[in-house]
């Protein structure tokens, strides 16, 4: 697992205020699928329900706080590996690794402290070289 995060997920009690509350900071979002992503740099800050951002990594919502990191890879396979060397370090499984309904490939682990990581290959969200990830316009085509 290359040492480096690509998203970064907070869990909102509400969408359309943490959205708007994150614009007055000066940043530029775009909406999909009742999510929000932010570009923040070789990464990505990404806005979700809490209740959904639970039930999506397979854990109980954790209540005001929820997060989950995200660490995005090339190909299914470097996800099943991931997922694997992680159960035996310790990691408890939330989600196998599965189709997405993005059509990407993912699963979902804790770490020994319970913070939540999802390991996933997103072909619409492709890695640079040294890994960074820059969002795509999500713009619907019209």
């Amino acid at each position: 697992m290359e040492q480096r995060i690509s998203l970064v997920t907070l869990g909102v009690a509400d969408l359309p205020r943490a959205r708007a509350f994150y614009e007055r900071l000066g940043w530029r979002g775009q909406e999909v699928q009742e999510t929000v992503f932010f570009q923040a740099g070789g990464l990505a800050v990404v806005l979700w329900g809490r209740a959904a951002l639970a039930a999506d990594a397979g854990v109980a919502d954790a209540g005001p706080g929820a997060a989950s990191l995200a660490h995005n890879v090339r190909s299914r396979a470097e996800v099943d590996d991931i997922l694997t060397v992680a159960a035996q370090a310790g990691a408890r499984i939330t989600r196998p690794a599965a189709e997405t309904f993005y059509g990407g490939y993912a699963g979902c682990f804790t770490d020994p402290d319970g913070h939540l990581w999802e390991i996933a290959w997103n072909p619409g969200f492709p890695l640079a070289e040294d890994g960074s990830l820059t969002v795509p316009d999500l713009t619907p085509p019209s």
